[in-house]
């Protein structure tokens, strides 16, 4: 009897290319170059293949996507001059004497027309050349600029990334007027060919950390890539922490900041959310508002927001313990009117607690896939719904309603969502710790984080920084706000190039002012 083998072990294979020919080069036949394109084009009706001629003797193509390109330029500043010329070399089209289009590109290869073409620009073949020219005339649907509604802000600058990448470099080229802003691109995804560039200030980034950026981005062999997220898994230096190793914001000024505070910015087309490297836990738990309004005000809301990042975290698990093992922790009379609470609920604390939380993430989760038009009015009305039939069945007590309405309060507060959603899927083993060990399992809980967290790096720098390791100067702008003109230094992560950002002596006074 023949045995059947339920694993089957194989040595890795590379990966075929979709189209082996993208590295051939033109023929000097223009309908042999057409009939290789017409091959890889086959059953697709949007590739439109003009034939012309240009004078007499010299026949031509034009390769274009219906959609992509603009058709109104391509008959008045192509088709039109050119079918009215008698002579024409590939040099002059080149030269831009024949044609009045401002971006002119010579390719020599099939996977450079396969490129030209499939980002909008339209590819011109001549007969006897075995050269080809991209014309810039690519034009399609782009979302308008508008603000991000994830990080939207009471006082500070509207603008947000879109999916388009040449809008999203130009945002940033519109705040960095200097050509220290450097931008390197390449392509990844052996379908998708996404174009993705790498942003950085020359003289502030240290160079290791763009070299680092660049040769990750450059090992991704991956059949398509269709967001920042997919780029994200494939760099980030924890792939199995729930923490993030990256910032991702829509915002055009976060960006702008990080960038002059040395680090690198990913930018990926056809996704409006920008990747930063290197990050921290607590530039994850920073605000755009905390820079548009006085450093006091700022200060407070920080404070106010690491208080409220612990108790998403901790509140439910704190609860669970002490009514579990330590109720001496509890003043008699709320330990009396917790117990009056109690008296139908027929689960131990650590189930109810355990399926209240699911069931607000359920509440919440439905509330972000339902249309914006009732999303918002069934999460709220679900929950107070939800939470006083519970009480009224019997099924939760009132002070466990309150319990998780401030934890979910408090996870809102978070202001960067993939910092949020680690800690509220760590309230789950917190809450299970307590119902087992009580205060124990929570200190055991809290230890396990806080050595996790030690332990990961975001592109080698250390995610606790500036507290682990401390550097006394960068806590200014981690722990409080200071004022602008006291973070004179710049909080590098990676180096120490271009240290002062600002000049001495800018504080404000009267002696500052006047004639």
């Amino acid at each position: 009897m023949k045995q059947v083998r339920f694993w089957r072990s194989r040595e890795p294979q590379q990966p075929v290319k979709p189209f082996p020919q993208q590295d051939v080069n033109l023929y000097s036949d223009v309908e042999q170059n057409m009939q290789v394109l017409r091959s890889m084009y086959t059953d697709c009706e949007d590739i439109v293949f003009r034939s012309f001629a240009i004078g007499v003797t010299t026949k031509a193509y034009l390769v274009y996507i219906e959609g992509l390109s603009n058709k109104e330029e391509i008959d008045k500043n192509v088709l039109t001059p050119l079918m009215h010329e008698s002579v024409v070399s590939l040099n002059d089209l080149l030269d831009g004497e024949r044609i009045p289009v401002s971006d002119v590109k010579e390719i020599k290869t099939f996977g450079e027309c396969i490129e030209q073409i499939s980002i909008g620009n339209s590819v011109l073949l001549l007969d006897t050349e075995d050269r080809g020219i991209s014309l810039a005339l690519a034009k399609f649907e782009k979302r308008r600029i508008e603000e991000p509604v994830a990080e939207s802000v009471v006082r500070g600058p509207r603008e947000g990334f879109t999916e388009s990448i040449v809008v999203n470099m130009s945002l940033l080229r519109r705040r960095i007027k200097s050509p220290a802003l450097k931008m390197k691109s390449l392509k990844i995804g052996r379908y998708t060919q996404t174009k993705v560039v790498v942003a950085y200030v020359e003289g502030i980034v240290d160079q290791t950390l763009v070299e680092e950026v660049m040769n990750r981005l450059k090992r991704i062999d991956y059949q398509g890539v269709f967001n920042s997220g997919e780029i994200e898994e494939f760099i980030e230096d924890n792939p199995f922490s729930p923490f993030p190793s990256l910032l991702d914001t829509e915002r055009v000024d976060v960006v702008t900041y990080s960038l002059l505070e040395g680090r690198v910015a990913i930018l990926t087309d056809g996704s409006p959310t920008v990747l930063v490297a290197p990050t921290s836990f607590f530039s994850l738990l920073q605000s755009p508002e905390d820079y548009h309004q006085r450093f006091l005000i700022g200060t407070a809301i920080r404070w106010l927001r690491f208080l409220f990042v612990g108790l998403s975290l901790l509140l439910p698990s704190l609860y669970v313990a002490i009514l579990s093992y330590h109720q001496e922790m509890l003043p008699t009379t709320l330990l009396l009117t917790v117990a009056a609470s109690r008296e139908e609920v027929p689960f131990p604390a650590f189930v109810e607690a355990f399926l209240m939380e699911v069931t607000f993430e359920a509440l919440r989760e439905a509330g972000v896939r339902l249309p914006k038009q009732v999303g918002a009015a069934v999460s709220i009305v679900g929950a107070l719904v939800i939470g006083q039939a519970a009480i009224s069945a019997g099924l939760a007590s009132s002070p466990m309603v309150m319990v998780v309405a401030l934890t979910g309060i408090a996870s809102f507060m978070i202001p960067r969502f993939t910092a949020g959603i680690a800690l509220r899927m760590l309230r789950f083993p917190m809450i299970i710790l307590a119902g087992t060990l009580g205060i124990l399992g929570i200190m055991i809980g809290i230890i396990a984080i806080v050595v996790h967290v030690c332990s990961i790096r975001s592109f080698g720098v250390p995610y606790l920084q500036p507290i682990a390791p401390l550097k006394v100067r960068s806590i200014l702008d981690t722990i409080v706000r200071a004022p602008v003109w006291a973070m004179d230094v710049r909080t590098h992560l990676t180096g120490e190039y271009n240290k002062f950002k600002e000049s001495p002596g800018l504080k404000p006074g009267p002696e500052k002012g006047g004639d």
